[in-house]
This record gives structure tokens, C-alpha cells and sequence, in this order.
């Protein structure tokens, strides 16, 4: 392992998710496992990356894929059980790859043997109960009668970490100094810890927002994460805390050391990244009604309001002075991929290297790096389907290596793209032209530059087409996902990485789905605008 922690790293690091159960499967029963992924850790290697993000692959029924958890002590024996971790975690310490789990704080399965004893016993309050029927509740199945409050799903009943605010007329409603959500922030922190005990260098937390109820401001969630956090990092400094929450300008402050742009999350559910990549052909809410976004090859789009959100959580994140990230993912297991429609493998260039050179925290999922697309079209598996046309499972594909020899075998936890032509790793490796090489060419540079660390300077120049910045006043990225060619003047120097991209003296020419990064010569006293652009200040 590097001898800094990855916490002191951050801001340098190139994150990898991984959803275990289709990335590799090790023992031939169709399902991945945690064998398999430590069998294909050489790719990760090569690849570049710093550490993987597994999802979840502790014990349970899996209704929601693992996200209903009936144990947090051991894995899951579809992944190999605890010795598999053990392995893996090893393995991936020989590389210098830190190992993140997946936690899910807010809820358990409704097997879990706490749920077991509290429908026993009306003195137990680890979840919330209610004597008598309420919006949003369900009945509990044990003698204790009276019914209970899911956090998701109804088989995921919500731990007990109080209300933010009493209400006369729901007597159920704990302060969150109450014995029940004390036992709760107590068990949290003992997990975690046995965990990190075992090698484990941070977790991602789920749903991070939803632990307190009624919480106007989060402002109870975040005494509860920073109280978390400061108990963690007094036994074990350096290991990380990254939330789902989709709000870094609020997540970091409540106490972790990064947040990611999601598809919900904030005041404006999730825009920032919508805005940038969602295509309405993959997963779609019927509430979003998105007509444009930047990554399209109509360039209609604009990231000027992702370029507002991230700098609100810059900003943010500079006054808390904990040295926090904002984390950016190409995609993840709950969004539809960079390739998803129309948007094909070549367009999404421009999108991956937007991921890779911006001030954030890069968080490829897997396949992306090859171009693996949303399969449309797949029936619900798992607890995937969220809506009429939210449907997961197409962004949960077993990811596809081709034939690269060496025994581990493909998933087949879900259908696997019929496309003859899909991508593949082995067919991309040695090509210095595929879009795998292009992503690892971009990861090394990333971690290479310190120019381009999460919190080295950015200067905004236009957020249309193309999208450009400079980092720390030298590194012009230039991002053109449209099908109509661009140009760029005040770009003299050298091109040191891109796509159908050319510099022609101090005019850098972008083809359709072009990008480049541009080592410049001197950096201009004021910006000049992009041709066919909308500059933003």
C-alpha cells in the first residue's frame, strides 16, 4: 500500500465500482463473486485505478440485490463468504488498490435477526414502530402487532435514528438522543470499525440523507455523520467515508470526506448530473421531463449549471477545511451509462474525459472504460425496477471481457449484450486507438498532473460547445460531445491527449465528439470565447 492513507490521497485518486455479482465470477455458478474480482484485479491494475467501491456483498435475500442486508458481519456466500474478502482485500493490497464496501446505514432486511427480536418485543426499539396504522407504514408480521416504517422497499425496515422534530399526533416520533437511536449510531460505528479491522480502507454509505426523519436542513444528520466520523477517525485515520447523498455541498460539511453528483439529491434532485449526461434512453423517472442535455450530439445542452452546483460544493467544502471531494461517477448502478441510445461509444469520449480532468473525484463504473451501453429492454431482476421505464438492470450487465484466458469465467447473473459487435477488454487492450486505451491514457494523466487534482484551480472559459477549462492556469480541456465540428482559439502549445482533435497554431480544431487537453504555451490575460458558444462568467 502507498504509505499515505487514502484519505490524504483523495483529491488525487481514480475510484473504480464495481457491482460484484456481473463483474467476474470465479467458481462457474453463473453469479460473480469476489474470487473473480480478485482474479481480474491485473486489469484494474493496468488500468490505473486507485481503489474499487463493491457493492453490497454482506448476507442477505437479496429482494434489492444486497441493499437488504441480514447481516453486516459476513459476506454472503453467493460472493465467496468472509475468507473471499480476505483474499481479495490481500490481493489488492500486492497492487496498491484500496478496498471500499458498501454500507447501508439507514435499513435492514426485514430478515435480519434485529427485525426478528423487535417484532417480538414491544420494548425494542431499534426500528420505528407505530401502534396504530399511518401513511407510509406497514404491519409488522409478529406477535408484537402494530405496524412499522420501511426506508425503501417494504421489506427494508427503517433502523431507529429519531426525528429531528416531535409531533403530538405520532407518538412513534424518538428524539435522536433516545435509547433506540443511540443503540443504532453505536452499532454503525462498531461495524465499520470490525471492518476496517479486516483491511477494509472506507465504505460508500446508502442513502446517507435518510437516517434521522424529518429533518429539516439535515441538520440532526449531520451531528449524527460528524459525530460518526469523529469516533471513526480517532481509531483508524485515513480511511474514508463517501455518501450517497447527491448533495456535496451539504454531505461533506455533515461529515464525509466526499459526495457524489447523483440523479437525485439537493434542491433541484439531481440536475447538476442530469444535466450533463442523461440521455432519456436508459433509466428515466417520468417526473424528469429533461429535454436537453450537454452530452448530446445535437448540442443543445449547456453544463453551466453543472459548473454553478460543483462550485457551490467547492465552496462549501473550502470553508468546512477537512479537505473533502466532490465525486463525479461516469455512472453508476442505479443510472443509466455514458452509452446508453443514441449516444454511442465514440460520442461519449468527450463525456469520460470531462470525468477524468475535472476538480472532482473520478468514479468510473465498471465497463464504462470500454463502452459497454444500457441494454434496454431487460426484465426486472433483483429488485431493479424502480418505475414503468426506471428500469436498472440494463445498467447491471455482466461485464464483458472477452476472451482473455485465464479461467475466470463471464457472469451470467443477467443477460449479457447480444450485439456481436459489443466491446469487449479483450478486444481493446492492444488497440491504441480503442476507447479503453483512451481512458487509461486519461486516468494516467490524472494521477500523473497534479494540475489536475480534485482541488488544484479551474478556470471556467465556456460551458456549451465545446465545454472548456483551464487547470491550474496551463491545461486547456477542450470537450466537444456534438456532431458539429468546433474550434477553440488562444489554444496554442501541445496537444497532449484527445480525440479527432488537431491544433493548427493558436486554434485548436475539434471534430464531432471531439476533446483534447492542451499544454499551453502561456495562458491568455482574459478568456476568449469558443466558436457556436454561450460563455458563462
Amino acid at each position: 500500500m502507498p504509505s499515505s492513507t487514502l484519505a490524504d490521497r483523495l483529491d488525487r485518486i481514480v475510484l473504480y465500482q464495481v457491482y460484484p455479482q456481473s463483474f467476474a465470477d470465479a467458481d462457474g455458478d453463473g453469479i460473480g463473486d469476489l474470487d473473480g474480482l480478485a482474479g481480474r484485479l491485473d486489469h484494474l491494475s493496468w488500468l490505473g485505478v486507485d481503489a474499487v467501491w463493491i457493492n453490497p456483498c454482506f448476507v442477505s435475500p437479496m429482494r434489492d440485490a444486497g441493499y437488504d442486508v441480514a447481516d453486516f458481519d459476513h459476506v454472503d456466500p453467493r460472493y465467496g463468504g468472509d475468507a473471499a474478502l480476505d483474499r481479495l482485500i490481500a490481493e489488492a493490497d500486492r497492487r496498491g488498490i484500496a478496498v471500499l464496501l458498501d454500507l447501508v446505514a439507514g435499513h435492514t432486511s426485514d430478515r435480519h435477526p434485529w427485525f426478528q427480536a423487535a417484532i417480538a418485543d414491544n420494548t425494542d426499539h431499534r426500528y420505528v414502530f407505530s401502534d396504530r396504522a399511518a401513511e407510509g407504514f406497514e404491519p409488522v408480521p409478529g406477535p408484537r402487532g402494530g405496524f412499522y416504517k420501511p426506508n425503501f422497499f417494504a421489506f427494508q425496515p427503517a433502523l431507529n435514528f429519531g426525528y429531528a422534530r416531535p409531533a403530538a399526533d405520532e407518538p412513534w416520533r424518538q428524539p435522536v438522543d433516545a435509547d433506540g437511536p443511540r443503540q443504532n449510531r453505536d452499532a454503525l460505528v462498531d461495524i465499520i470499525r470490525r471492518w476496517y479491522d479486516r483491511g477494509v480502507q472506507g465504505f460508500r454509505v446508502d442513502m446517507a440523507a435518510s437516517l434521522v426523519k424529518d429533518d429539516a436542513g439535515h441538520v440532526e444528520t449531520a451531528m449524527l455523520w460528524n459525530g460518526i466520523r469523529s469516533r471513526l477517525d480517532a481509531t483508524h485515520p485515513g480511511r474514508v467515508l463517501l455518501s450517497e447523498w447527491g448533495d456535496p455541498a451539504r454531505a461533506v460539511p455533515a461529515g464525509f470526506h466526499g459526495d457524489f453528483f447523483l440523479q437525485f439529491g439537493g434542491d433541484s434532485d439531481g440536475w447538476p448530473l442530469k444535466s450533463l449526461f442523461n440521455d432519456n434512453a436508459g433509466t428515466v423517472h417520468e417526473a424528469w421531463n429533461q429535454a436537453e442535455v450537454w452530452a448530446g450530439a445535437d448540442g443543445t445542452g449547456d453544463a453551466g449549471d453543472f459548473v454553478a452546483a460543483w462550485r457551490e460544493a467547492a465552496d462549501a467544502i473550502e470553508r468546512d477545511g477537512r479537505g473533502g471531494v466532490v465525486g463525479l461517477p461516469t455512472a453508476n448502478h442505479d443510472f443509466t451509462r455514458m452509452v446508453s441510445g443514441p449516444r454511442d461509444a465514440e460520442q461519449a469520449r468527450a463525456a469520460l474525459l470531462l470525468v477524468l480532468t475535472w476538480p472532482a473525484m473520478p468514479s468510473v463504473y465498471y465497463g464504462d472504460e470500454i463502452g459497454m451501453r444500457y441494454l434496454p429492454g431487460l426484465a426486472p431482476h433483483e429488485g431493479s425496477s424502480l418505475g414503468p421505464r426506471y428500469e436498472r438492470a440494463g445498467s447491471r450487465t455482466p461485464m464483458q471481457w472477452g476472451e482473455v484466458g485465464d479461467g475466470i469465467h463471464p457472469s451470467r447473473y443477467l443477460p449479457e449484450d447480444p450485439d456481436p459487435a459489443r466491446p469487449t477488454v479483450a478486444d481493446q487492450r492492444d488497440d491504441p486507438d480503442s476507447l479503453l486505451s483512451f481512458v487509461r491514457a486519461a486516468i494516467a494523466l490524472r494521477r500523473t498532473d497534479p494540475r489536475l487534482s480534485a482541488r488544484a484551480e479551474v478556470e471556467v472559459r465556456t460551458t456549451a460547445y465545446p465545454f472548456t477549462y483551464v487547470r491550474s492556469g496551463s491545461l486547456l480541456v477542450a470537450l466537444n460531445p456534438s456532431r458539429t465540428p468546433r474550434t477553440v482559439t488562444d489554444a496554442g502549445g501541445r496537444l497532449i491527449h484527445g480525440y479527432a482533435a488537431r491544433l493548427s497554431g493558436d486554434t485548436l480544431h475539434l471534430d464531432a465528439f471531439g476533446c483534447a487537453v492542451v499544454e499551453l504555451d502561456q495562458t491568455p490575460a482574459a478568456a476568449p470565447a469558443a466558436s457556436d458558444e454561450r460563455t458563462r462568467a
